[in-house]
């Protein structure tokens, strides 16, 4: 008897966003000890570099990998931003470009369903139960023939 592993599905997508955000939060910090201002004032410039240095630490990059029953997506390293959609509710898939409209990030697309993008125009829509989304990576070829193999 023979045992073969299971195809599974990990890939890391990098942005170089995080380090625009990054300095900006190193200037707000910055700017908020070295200049004279009211105290209020550099109270929530510190909090604002605090909010833009989290965010910068959670899109670093762009985590899609197999979970089992699930395909997990999640920005990192700080994992503010994270979905999933089980294999059983995935009905079709398409390698597709994203409009330069669409942008990056998470957010709704009209028309086109949900959007997860770090960088690039390359994604794979995911058509399930309750609609689409659309999962930005560099390797879309590898990720479509991946979750085919999941929903077949």
């Amino acid at each position: 008897m023979s045992f073969t592993k299971a195809k599974t599905y990990q890939h890391t997508q990098y942005s170089p966003l995080w380090l625009m955000l990054l300095l900006i939060s190193v200037v707000q910090f910055t700017c908020a000890v070295l200049f004279e201002m009211p105290d209020a004032a550099r109270v929530t410039l510190a909090l604002a570099g605090a909010v833009v240095a989290a965010l910068a630490l959670s899109i670093q990059y762009l985590l899609v990998e197999d979970a089992e029953d699930r395909l997990k997506i999640s920005f990192g390293p700080l994992p503010l931003l994270r979905t999933s959609i089980e294999y059983a509710d995935i009905v079709d898939v398409d390698v597709a470009r994203t409009r330069l409209i669409d942008g990056w990030g998470v957010h709704y697309s009209l028309g086109r369903g949900w959007l997860w993008n770090i960088w690039g125009r390359s994604c794979v829509v995911i058509h399930h139960k309750k609609g689409n989304l659309l999962v930005g990576t560099d390797d879309p070829e590898g990720l479509a023939e991946f979750l085919r193999s999941r929903i077949s």
